[in-house]
């Protein structure tokens, strides 16, 4: 990225009264493909209300064993001034006074509580892996200025986790569990944009995969759809996001696949994420002007990936345990709204 900041470190200005949303967020996949886990803590900020900004704890645990759907979400609310982001990296951490939820994410370790009504999701976890983050925007000062509203990138795009998670009382063994942990921040939400991500796979194969594609608003224009790739094959990073590299690549976005495909000189992709409805569990990221964006989450989703290097033949790969999120502003969706 070129700058001094730490990938991690807090992009959120109290002081500044302006319109702001930042995520981090960790998921981790069984290898079976049967459950995920995806936790969250997030800032919202609106210039409609300064002074009054928030912070939030997120948790789904994904679980479909029996072919049946029984996701937990829950999510809580608290002040922002109760709550610590780290400037210098990641370091987040809170308790809710008068309960026992509370939220602590830090490099290689994450715990906490969360609950929601009759349901609970409790996280002892440790995770490691290589800090060679993805940084999609080809350039930083799309990461500093106010173009494009969401700004995204990866710290570790692939995480081994292990620990234990209690949901609703059934305590999970994450041993072994890839994933991954991701930080996002901006003005706003996009008013489409699909996102995901795959280190999973039903075969062998040392490969990882985030793509996105967004259309966002300036002014009154809505901008055509842009599709931004990243991979890493067997420790060697691909990122398709020079000029060229973007003119060419094809992102197509539905509620519940997205397809996206790029090429450049050294190498060349093309993936297809589709998630069934009962795979995916709604979100509520409501904009701080005002619009509300829905999020329609899967960390089950089916993938199917074809990658090619320069001069090297061809690796056809399969998953059933991918990171799939839709985000669309159309409230018919038909997907079940959580949290």
């Amino acid at each position: 990225m070129n700058e001094s900041r730490d990938p991690n470190a807090v992009r959120f200005d109290p002081a500044s009264g302006a319109d702001h949303v930042e995520s981090y967020f960790l998921k981790a996949n069984d290898p079976s493909g049967e459950r995920a886990l995806w936790i969250k803590a997030t800032i919202f900020a609106s210039a409609r209300e300064p002074g009054r900004p928030l912070a939030e704890g997120w948790a789904i645990a994904f679980d479909r064993r029996g072919g049946t759907s029984k996701h937990v979400a829950v999510k809580h609310v608290l002040p922002f001034s109760d709550a610590l982001f780290g400037a210098e990296g990641l370091d987040i951490a809170w308790s809710i006074a008068g309960s026992d939820d509370r939220m602590r994410i830090r490099p290689g370790d994450t715990h906490g509580r969360i609950t929601r009504r009759e349901h609970s999701i409790r996280w002892d976890l440790r995770f490691d892996g290589e800090a060679r983050p993805f940084v999609p925007f080809p350039h930083p000062a799309m990461y500093r200025g106010k173009f494009p509203k969401s700004k995204t990138l990866t710290p570790y795009p692939d995480l081994v986790f292990s620990g234990e998670v209690d949901v609703d009382g059934e305590r999970w063994d994450l041993s072994g569990w890839r994933g991954m942990q991701g930080h996002n921040w901006g003005r706003g939400h996009a008013d489409l944009y699909a996102w995901c991500h795959v280190n999973t796979w039903e075969s062998e194969a040392d490969l990882t995969v985030e793509a996105l594609s967004g259309r966002v608003r300036v002014g009154p224009v809505l901008t055509p759809l842009v599709t931004l790739v990243c991979a890493r094959f067997r420790g060697v990073t691909y990122t398709w996001n020079g000029p060229l590299e973007i003119a060419r690549a094809h992102g197509d976005v539905g509620l519940r696949r997205y397809s996206f495909s790029a090429e450049g000189h050294a190498a060349r992709i093309e993936g297809t994420f589709e998630a069934e409805t009962d795979d995916m569990v709604g979100l509520y990221y409501p904009n701080p002007d005002g619009p509300m964006t829905y999020c329609l989450n899967s960390k089950l989703a089916r993938a199917h990936l074809r990658f090619e290097a320069a001069g090297r033949p061809p690796v056809v790969v399969k998953s059933h345990a991918a990171a799939l999120e839709i985000g669309t502003r159309d409230a018919d969706h038909g997907v079940r709204m959580h949290v």
